[in-house]
């Protein structure tokens, strides 16, 4: 069975390069962006721990390791030594 040719595939793609160049370039317009008052927001939404609530946990296990590291390598500096 015959494979596609390259010069189709790259012919396929220069149309449709064509195509979306030409929707972009007609859909730019200039704008000017006006300036926005800053909004009063609750608590609720600007409180951090809402959006970091897998901090807590994730700190006290890493806690928790490096304490067992440490404790583990005290007791072979005492064995070892």
């Amino acid at each position: 069975m015959p494979k596609k040719s390259h010069r189709t595939k790259a012919k396929r793609r220069a149309r449709l390069a064509k195509e979306i160049h030409g929707t972009y370039s007609q859909s730019l317009k200039s704008v000017t962006a006006q300036p926005q008052l800053a909004s009063k927001t609750s608590p609720e939404t600007r409180s951090p721990i809402n959006h970091y609530q897998y901090i807590i946990p994730e700190l006290r296990r890493i806690g928790i390791l490096a304490g067992a590291i440490i404790l583990t390598l005290v007791v072979l500096s005492f064995i070892l030594s």
